[in-house]
């Protein structure tokens, strides 16, 4: 699976970033990929490959690079430590709002690449990325298609930077995959993103799974494999519906 390593200068520095694209001639619809709170590291180049793999450019931009340089974490380590700690300082560097900024360059990054099918693309974002992405597709709602939510977290908060409150600004599909017992998106914050999107009246799809919160990555201790190729089904079905027409 080809993999070109780049860097993409956006309002606020130097953003790197990997590209992975499918064997084969294209071109593909593109997604832009936001991680999770562990950063840049071998699970998310791996999960960002799989999507590859299904006839996608994928590019996974490091959502911490205002913070600089950072040694790749280990969840299972992290979590058996003080993770505020470890996470607290690198998710302060970024957020909604620097997010969505940051998508003008990603957007324009992807304009130059003659292997890209299309102006419209697919978001998707993974615990905290989740309301990345969705705060990309309210940046710039005539080019999202499709966005897919994976156990994201604190997603209608009273914050004023809260992804519900982008909501009406959206053109794109919308798929909310939660986790059980997840303290980060109780039933009641639940309730208020969809009722959020039913007002502005997003095309959405909403399901819990049986699994705790970061179930789809796989160097989560919680990683549960037969969840996670559900929702692997579920956002391609959802990008093949709105990318590939």
């Amino acid at each position: 699976m080809p993999v070109e390593p780049i860097v993409i200068q956006t309002l606020d520095g130097q953003c790197p970033a990997d590209v992975f694209t499918p064997e084969g001639a294209g071109p593909w619809p593109a997604v832009i990929f936001h991680g999770d709170a562990g950063g840049m590291r071998p699970a998310m180049r791996d999960m960002a490959r799989k999507l590859a793999e299904g006839g996608y450019v994928v590019l996974l931009p490091d959502l911490y690079y205002r913070f600089g340089p950072y040694a790749p974490l280990v969840p299972a380590e992290v979590f058996q430590g003080d993770a505020g700690a470890i996470l607290g300082p690198l998710i302060a560097t970024t957020g909604t709002d620097k997010a969505a900024r940051d998508t003008d360059a990603l957007l324009a990054y992807l304009d130059t690449r003659s292997d890209v099918a299309g102006r419209q693309v697919g978001a998707v974002g993974f615990c905290m990325g989740a309301g990345l992405a969705l705060a990309a597709a309210a940046r710039h709602p005539a080019r999202f298609a499709a966005v897919a939510s994976f156990h994201g977290g604190r997603l209608a908060t009273d914050a004023p930077a809260s992804p519900h409150w982008l909501v009406p600004a959206l053109k794109a599909e919308v798929y909310i995959a939660s986790a059980e017992n997840d303290d980060s998106y109780p039933p009641a914050m639940a309730q208020r993103f969809e009722a959020a999107l039913a007002a502005a009246g997003v095309r959405y799809a909403s399901e819990q799974y049986p699994a705790p919160h970061g179930w789809m990555v796989p160097d989560f201790p919680v990683h549960d494999a037969a969840c996670a190729e559900r929702g692997w089904q579920a956002l391609l079905a959802l990008l093949a519906r709105t990318l590939r027409g």
